[in-house]
């Protein structure tokens, strides 16, 4: 009886160890297509995480916030994704652009890691909170100052010169975010939702559960 009672339990996952490995097991097998705005930028510090090749592919278009999505649909039906992101600026796109192609993402499943105005905010957010508008021309001098030598747009080693503070800039980025009520991506100057795809992420880094 005790072992039909094990056996039930181990189908059931309810036996010691089984139900931790079938968890990493999925885990490990959950496939990430992150489609990017910026050709370099971004793909290089996505690219730089440390999880494994299965779970991350990474794609750099130079093309609009709308046409990233329509890709992005296109490129999901291509192969097999468990989450699919689209990474996009506020940038020079209107309003009406911007938030039509934010709501046109969430409304096919498709997740949004977006800034306003640009990617480098994530960047910044690593250093201090900044919670007034700036033009994206600013952060460039900033990060000079902040690391301290010229920052290059396509510079491959920014992930690992900023992973010590990761957690800063998530703390940041969330803080900033609830300063606006109600959201409107194209007016909330400055906020960013890239933590929520670094959180994403960091579930798959050797040693993370």
């Amino acid at each position: 009886m005790a072992k039909k009672r094990k056996l039930h339990e181990r189908r059931k996952g309810g036996g010691r160890g089984y139900s931790r490995r079938r968890i990493n097991t999925r885990e490990v097998r959950q496939r990430f297509l992150i489609v990017c705005e910026g050709q370099q930028t971004e793909p290089n510090y996505f690219r730089s995480f440390r999880v494994p090749v299965l779970v991350i592919d990474v794609q750099g278009f130079g093309i609009s916030p709308r046409q990233l999505v329509d890709e992005a649909l296109k490129l999901r039906e291509q192969g097999e994704y468990d989450q699919v992101w689209c990474v996009f600026d506020r940038d020079t796109c209107n309003a009406e652009d911007f938030n039509g192609a934010i709501q046109r993402a969430q409304s096919q499943e498709v997740q949004v890691a977006y800034s306003n105005q640009a990617f480098e905010l994530w960047y910044l957010l690593h250093f201090h909170f900044y919670n007034t508008p700036m033009h994206r021309k600013d952060y460039t001098e900033k990060l000079n100052d902040l690391l301290g030598r010229p920052y290059h747009k396509n510079a491959p080693d920014m992930y690992d010169r900023l992973y010590s503070r990761q957690d800063t800039a998530i703390e940041h980025a969330e803080r900033l975010l609830k300063q606006y009520s109600p959201h409107n991506p194209a007016t909330d100057d400055p906020s960013t939702k890239v933590h929520s795809l670094v959180q994403q992420l960091n579930r798959f880094l050797p040693g993370q559960r």
